[in-house]
C-alpha cells in the first residue's frame, strides 16, 4: 500500500472482527478470499468517503480482492457505524471511523445502537485531519475578528453547515458560539461535501 493512501485516510479503520474463529481456519484460507466491504458512515463526496475510496483502491491492488465502499450516512455517522457493529464478525466488513462516531456520539445520542469501546477492533490510525472555518467569498466578514463582530451585531441572523449532528465540526462551531456569546442556526448534513456545496452556493451564511 502506498504512503499516500495511508496518510490520506481520515479516521481509524475499524473491523467488526479481525481474525477467523480458530487458527486452523486461518491457515486453510488466507484473508481475503472474497470481496471486502468498507462501510463509510457518511455521504459520498466528503472526506471520509474520499479517503475510504483511496484506501479501498490501494487495498484491492495489494490483496488482489475487491474492496467495495458502501455509504451509510445519517445520525452523525451513527447509522453506518451501527451496521458495522452488527456485521458478521468474519473480517469481511470493515469501516471508516471518526472522532464523531467513536468519541462524540456515545455522549450525544441517548440510544446509540453500538458500543464504541467493545463492538469494534481497531486496525490502524491512518491519519488526522483538521477542521477549518470557511465562509462564502461574498460573506461580509473576512476574518475571525470581523466574524465575531458581525455575530454580536446580528445575533440569530446567521447559520452554519456541518457534516452532521454531533460531529466534531458541529461541536467546534458550538464551542465557538459559546466563546463569542452569540448564536447561529445549525444546518446538519449527511456529509461534508453537501455542507461545503451549500456554503459555496451561499445557502449557509
Amino acid at each position: 500500500m502506498s504512503k499516500t493512501a495511508l496518510y490520506a485516510c481520515l479516521a481509524v479503520l475499524l473491523a467488526a472482527a479481525l481474525l477467523p474463529v480458530n487458527r486452523a481456519s486461518a491457515q486453510e484460507a488466507a484473508w481475503p478470499a472474497k470481496p471486502v466491504v468498507i462501510i463509510v458512515p457518511f455521504a459520498p463526496g466528503g472526506n471520509t468517503d474520499l479517503f475510504g475510496r483511496l484506501l479501498a483502491d490501494e487495498m484491492s491492488k495489494t490483496f488482489g480482492q475487491p474492496f467495495v465502499v458502501e455509504n451509510k450516512p445519517g445520525a452523525g455517522g451513527g447509522i453506518g457505524t451501527e451496521q458495522l457493529a452488527r456485521a458478521e464478525p468474519d473480517g469481511y466488513t470493515l469501516g471508516m471511523g471518526t472522532v464523531g462516531t467513536h468519541a462524540i456520539n456515545p455522549w450525544v445520542f441517548k440510544d446509540l445502537g453500538y458500543d464504541a469501546e467493545t463492538d469494534f477492533a481497531p486496525i490502524s490510525l491512518a491519519a488526522t485531519l483538521p477542521n477549518l472555518l470557511v465562509v462564502n467569498p461574498s460573506f461580509p466578514a473576512k476574518s475571525v475578528p470581523e466574524l465575531i463582530a458581525l455575530l454580536k451585531a446580528e445575533p440569530d441572523g446567521h447559520s452554519y453547515a456541518s457534516s452532521g449532528f454531533g460531529t466534531s465540526i458541529h461541536l467546534a462551531a458550538a464551542a465557538f458560539e459559546i466563546h463569542v456569546g452569540s448564536h447561529m442556526t445549525h444546518v446538519p448534513y449527511k456529509g461534508s461535501a453537501q455542507a461545503l456545496g451549500d456554503v459555496v452556493a451561499g445557502m449557509s451564511t
